[in-house]
């Protein structure tokens, strides 16, 4: 399995709630040169946090990659979410080749949990990070991180 993991685009500081901060256009910036990562890649699936950055950071990279199928919004990939429900989730869903945008904590936790099996190592991941994990299933301690790039 191969499974990219993107922190959203820089977002703007303050909205009426988290979930609804909108990109800057230094964020779409950030994306757009992350998303030049993920070219010829095998995606089978972009999967995004239902919060407008995350959705517009997806959007931002189906456009780029002009991926052929929809993103999938899931409520599991939010900021405070456990990574081990990511976790089962993922090993549900049966695929190889995938990417989720998704925010801090939640993307340095689980990029940690999946390369050393436990929560006190975490990943830090800035604005359009994008991390590539690959190993035989989506399970803690037994993927190994192949790249880590910064916008």
């Amino acid at each position: 399995m191969k499974l990219w993991v993107l922190r959203h685009g820089e977002a703007e500081p303050r909205a009426r709630s988290d979930a609804e901060r909108n990109l800057t256009a230094h964020g779409r910036e950030q994306v757009v040169r992350s998303a030049a990562q993920l070219l010829g890649q095998p995606l089978q699936a972009i999967l995004a946090s239902p919060y407008v950055r995350a959705q517009q950071t997806a959007a931002l990279v189906h456009e780029a990659l002009g991926f052929g199928k929809p993103v999938v919004t899931v409520p599991w990939l939010t900021p405070d979410t456990d990574p081990g429900q990511v976790i089962a989730a993922l090993d549900n869903l049966g695929l190889e080749h995938v990417l989720l945008v998704s925010h801090q904590p939640l993307v340095g936790n689980l990029v940690g949990i999946l390369q050393h099996g436990h929560a006190r190592a975490t990943e830090g991941m800035s604005t359009a990070s994008l991390a590539q994990l690959e190993g035989d299933w989506p399970l803690a301690g037994l993927m190994t991180l192949r790249s880590m790039t910064h916008a």
